[in-house]
């Protein structure tokens, strides 16, 4: 099949952009089993592993340290320098999620719309960590609040001007970085990278804590997250079809790569406009379960807002709280990884997104039974153990929504914007008044985390019967166009992707 030096670019169609130097460079990518291809293909994800990773994985970090600096701040006397009531930190706490969950869906299908997501995702960075510079000049509650809502704030005395929502701005993080993934890692590659991703979180737990501590106090977040921002658009990459550091053989072999993987070429076609996808976002029964999966993992695991202040219960000073908060997640973290890893190697989802859930109804059930210091405090290593399936349940539901691109980014910005609202329900389950023992706030979230894992249990048993459906009938639902590309990718026949996209199968 012939190839253009440059080939047309369709809508948002992830098309290849640099030819095939010679007809050497299609067989040696058709050759999927060949000993070069391998070795190819190792050196291409390794490249994407040391410059992609370390980045978004440094972002991450930095964009949960920015907005929950807030719940630390609260041990260190947040609530009396500005004169603030339960309710009223509760409601600082929870007004972040009104506009962060929404954007992520309009955030999301922007991402698939633009040419360079590195620029997109590297300015939103900038942005927040402005925002994070100006909550420290805030003295009201009022103040705290509006800059909690709004990015580039100057504090006049108590005039301010909103410019940009600041949780548009951290809207676009996350959701879009799982569905960058998307674009570069096979979905039993996709699991362990966005756990490396999800670690940043779960150190920056530690790692906030210790700020607040005063161990890292000479850091200036804001500053900090600002040059993180410029660093990032030069060092994440973009398409596979327009990476700048990429070769054209590289470029090639990364999209055949996820050609092979689903049996259909990662690109939109032309009626799959950004609209277009969140129509079949929203006429899919399966995302809906993924939104309301994710709504009770949020509230049910909400606890990690009120961390430090479940520390604060054990009976010890300021400091030694915050830093009692570090070991769980330093352990959370590890097993986070183990988790993903094996999760790929093995192709299974359910047990490795659920199972950690039942460690956290243990921590719970512990602390429920006993005021007893050290019991408490094992209690929390098994309830921050709850956040290690959390960064396989967006990639689940990637895995079920393989194609077209269009429609992955919406789902992926309707599940996590969705899910979100747990979050807000979640900042008013932990309230002072329930301490030391948050008996009720720990039965609200046992509730939560039991919907949770039968909702994911009704989710993997509709994979297993479209499983089924797919091997009665492998010739249903198949998109030839999509085919036809994953063939010219490939270079290998219609008939030869065709038994290719005969054998998908879906991951539960």
């Amino acid at each position: 099949m012939p190839f253009s030096s440059k080939e047309k670019v369709i809508g948002t169609v992830e098309v290849y952009e640099h030819a095939p130097s010679s007809r050497s460079d299609i067989d040696f990518v058709s050759d999927q089993g060949s000993q070069g291809r391998i070795l190819a293909e190792r050196r291409l994800v390794r490249k994407l592993d040391m410059r992609f990773l370390p980045m978004v994985t440094l972002i991450y970090l930095m964009n949960h340290i920015d907005r929950s600096a807030i719940t630390t701040a609260r041990l260190k006397g947040l609530e009396d320098d500005l004169g603030l009531t339960d309710l009223q930190y509760n409601i600082i706490l929870s007004v972040l999620y009104v506009t962060y969950s929404p954007s992520q869906i309009p955030s999301n299908m922007i991402l698939n719309y633009v040419q360079r997501p590195s620029l997109y995702i590297g300015g939103c960075v900038i942005a927040w960590g402005v925002v994070s510079a100006l909550t420290g000049v805030t003295h009201s509650f009022k103040e705290i609040l509006i800059c909690r809502l709004f990015l580039g704030i100057p504090e006049v005395k108590d005039s301010f001007l909103p410019l940009v929502d600041v949780n548009r701005v951290q809207a676009a993080f996350y959701p879009g970085t799982i569905y960058l993934l998307s674009s570069w890692y096979t979905k039993k590659e996709l699991a362990f990278r966005s756990a490396i991703l999800f670690s940043g979180l779960l150190i920056s737990n530690a790692f906030g804590s210790l700020m607040a501590a005063g161990i890292l106090g000479g850091m200036e977040g804001g500053a900090v997250t600002i040059s993180v921002g410029f660093m990032s658009m030069w060092l994440l990459p973009d398409y596979p079809r327009n990476t700048r550091w990429m070769s054209p053989e590289e470029s090639r072999l990364a999209q055949a790569r996820l050609a092979e993987d689903a049996g259909e070429a990662d690109k939109d076609n032309k009626e799959d406009s950004v609209l277009h996808g969140l129509k079949l976002a929203l006429k899919d029964p399966r995302v809906y379960a993924f939104c309301l999966l994710n709504v009770a993992q949020a509230l049910g695991l909400s606890f990690t807002n009120f961390f430090p202040t479940l520390t604060q219960t054990l009976g010890f000073s300021t400091t030694i709280s915050l830093l009692l908060c570090a070991p769980p997640w330093i352990l959370a973290a590890v097993l986070c990884l183990f988790n993903a890893w094996h999760a790929d190697r093995t192709g299974e989802r359910f047990f490795h997104v659920s199972g950690w859930w039942w460690a956290v109804m243990i921590g719970f059930t512990l602390a429920l039974s006993t005021m007893n210091t050290a019991a408490r405090y094992v209690s929390l290593f098994f309830m921050a153990c709850g956040l290690v399936g959390s960064s396989i349940t967006i990639v689940w539901l990637s895995n079920s929504i393989p194609r077209p691109p269009a429609k992955r980014a919406a789902a992926i910005g309707m599940v996590n914007g969705v899910g979100n609202l747990g979050s807000l329900i979640g900042s008013y389950t932990w309230k002072a008044i329930w301490g030391p023992e948050y008996h009720k706030s720990m039965f609200i979230s046992l509730a939560a985390l039991a919907v949770s894992t039968t909702v994911s249990f009704c989710i993997r048993q509709s994979l297993v019967r479209e499983n089924k459906k797919l091997a009665a009938n492998e010739n249903a639902n198949i998109d030839s166009a999509r085919v036809e590309e994953a063939a010219r990718l490939e270079g290998i026949t219609y008939d030869q992707a065709l038994k290719k996209r005969r054998g998908f199968r879906y991951l539960y």
